[in-house]
């Protein structure tokens, strides 16, 4: 069984875990946090989202968050930009690489983004074409690859034809996000299968929820189809807001264990990120969701 010796972790936790909480969440707090991840050894933190603050209050800020950053060498510190204004407020602010999403399933891009699937990847073409221009560097998105809240069973070549169109765009690499976190092993392993044949696997990434407990089993199957890079939040923070009932993207602390388990490499400090999290989980005053970290936190209580 060939599983692949090194796994790059991307980071979504300030970006994905943040944006939906209640509360304001201050600037300072935003950049202690992206530091720490920084120092625990994340290689790709995607920091901030360049979008309407109208849309998503948390996100505001997301420049002064740049500004404030300790950007270390070899580290990318990306930036969710959904539109040609959001990625020129991106460049403004220094981002180096960004990010565009687009759905799966008609139903989620018209509850999400009021448009159809084809007309949201067609508001990309002036964001790659700038990216290109700048030299900026583009990450893909697709969300409900393994089922939608509206429409349910999502076609696994659906998927890749989404995924095909980011990726000739321009786009170097897609994650592939199970958005409502309803996936199973088989299933996961069908869909990079699937998606493999239009995408090199080496230019897929694994985005998992764990609405169902799902997500861990999930990214194991992954790796058996030569899958080497997934997102994850610290903590387990975040969730989908126009995924009603789905929680936490997966555990960045969950995903390492199981990784370091297999002798993986990740170059991550499993400490120094359980740290991390117990402390952004501090300041939002909710429970860590991560199984390892609160595991290790209490055995440190004793």
């Amino acid at each position: 069984m060939n599983l692949p010796q090194h796994v790059r972790l991307v980071e979504v936790g300030p970006r994905d875990g943040l944006q939906n909480e209640k509360q304001p969440i201050s600037v300072a707090d935003k950049v202690r946090l992206t530091d720490d991840l920084s120092a625990a050894g994340l290689s790709y933190i995607e920091v901030g989202s360049f979008v309407s603050p109208k849309w998503v209050p948390q996100m505001a800020g997301s420049a002064e968050v740049f500004s404030g950053i300790v950007q270390k060498p070899g580290v990318v510190y990306g930036a969710l930009t959904p539109n040609l204004k959001g990625f020129e407020a991106a460049v403004g602010a220094g981002v180096k690489e960004v990010a565009v999403f687009a759905a799966a399933s008609e139903a989620f891009s018209q509850k999400n983004i009021n448009c159809s699937i084809a007309e949201s990847l067609q508001r990309f073409v002036p964001v790659m074409e700038a990216a290109k221009a700048h030299g900026i560097t583009v990450r893909g998105y697709v969300s409900c690859v393994l089922g939608c809240p509206y429409e349910g069973e999502v076609a696994p070549e659906q998927v890749a034809a989404v995924a095909r169109e980011l990726f000739a765009m321009g786009c170097y690499e897609v994650s592939l996000g199970d958005t409502i976190g309803t996936g199973t092993a088989g299933k996961t392993r069908h869909l990079f299968e699937v998606v493999g044949r239009e995408i090199p696997r080496d230019k897929l990434a694994g985005h998992f929820h764990d609405t169902y407990g799902q997500a861990l089993a999930n990214i194991y199957a992954s790796l058996l189809e030569g899958i080497a890079v997934f997102d994850s939040s610290v903590a387990g923070l975040g969730g989908c807001p126009y995924a009603k009932g789905a929680t936490g993207n997966v555990a960045t602390e969950d995903v390492l264990y199981l990784l370091q388990g297999m002798g993986i490499q990740t170059g991550i400090d499993l400490d120094k990120l359980i740290d991390a999290g117990a402390r952004i989980c501090q300041v939002l005053g909710r429970d860590n969701g991560s199984r390892v970290a609160k595991a290790r936190l209490a055995q440190q209580q004793r």
